[in-house]
């Protein structure tokens, strides 16, 4: 059975007082909650106070990227083995900004996501469409592609170390969101090609988020859909009150399947 993990993704925002105010209103909320993971995917500057502040809570810490690279002459670039001296378990690849504003192909964010298993970090592997892509009916033919990349590059039993986020990207900090009909569809698809690369056991225990204008008003019901394993969150998860309340949703969510 799945465990129910809700991430927050920052992105390029945070401060230091700000960063306190909001992790000490989040671990004493979330310290009750043991049917779900938590994390928290913060800027590289904020990573050593996050570490810090999250030391013996329930939330663990992530961060947003990686370079694909070991070591050397990458000016700018931030290694595996760099994030795991600030104690991060999970970091996300391949998110649709890195994608389309940084440029980064399915064929970079494939090497990403094997040099974080390598060093045994939990990369959390971020697909999906635009809006025209979605209007013009090819929504399984993207995630697919990008899917695709990953397994030709590590093997398809390398996606059980990590979790995929399935993130429209006309949903993302639009206000717009998929229905839990629409984002459970795309779920079992992802499913399904795992299982079709790999085989039943591996997808059944394949962790697999929705991210795209999540809110602790409609987490409750896209939780509730049988392949939907949690959130990846952005805006909400700077709120403290909206992300305590969405990962309410997630143990909510599991206790009521384990019921």
């Amino acid at each position: 059975m799945r465990t129910k993990l809700v991430a927050g993704n920052w992105k390029m925002n945070g401060g230091l007082a700000s960063n306190q105010a909001l992790l000490a209103a989040m671990i004493p909320a979330l310290a009750g909650l043991t049917a779900a993971k938590f994390a928290v995917c913060a800027p590289y500057p904020y990573l050593a106070q996050v570490r810090q502040v999250l030391r013996g809570s329930n939330i663990a810490c992530g961060a947003q990227d990686l370079c694909q690279f070991e070591s050397g002459a990458y000016t700018g670039g931030v290694s595996a083995a760099m994030l795991l001296e600030f104690d991060c378990r999970y970091v996300i690849v391949g998110h649709s900004e890195r994608r389309s504003v940084f440029g980064e192909s399915d064929e970079l964010v494939a090497l990403k996501f094997a040099a974080a298993v390598k060093h045994r970090l939990t990369p959390i592997l971020c697909v999906g469409e635009t809006l025209a892509e979605r209007e013009s009916g090819v929504t399984e033919t993207v995630v697919a592609r990008q899917l695709d990349a990953v397994i030709g590059c590590c093997g398809s039993t390398a996606l059980a170390q990590g979790v995929i986020a399935y993130e429209p990207v006309w949903a993302i900090g639009t206000g717009k969101t998929a229905t839990p009909q629409e984002a459970q569809a795309v779920h079992a698809t992802i499913r399904a090609r795992i299982r079709a690369a790999a085989d039943r056991r591996l997808a059944d225990g394949q962790t697999i988020l929705y991210g795209g204008s999540v809110k602790a008003a409609n987490a409750g019901q896209l939780f509730a859909m049988p392949d939907v394993d949690g959130g990846l969150i952005g805006g909400a998860s700077l709120v403290a009150d909206e992300f305590i309340a969405i990962c309410r949703a997630a143990q909510v969510a599991r206790e009521t399947v384990k019921a």
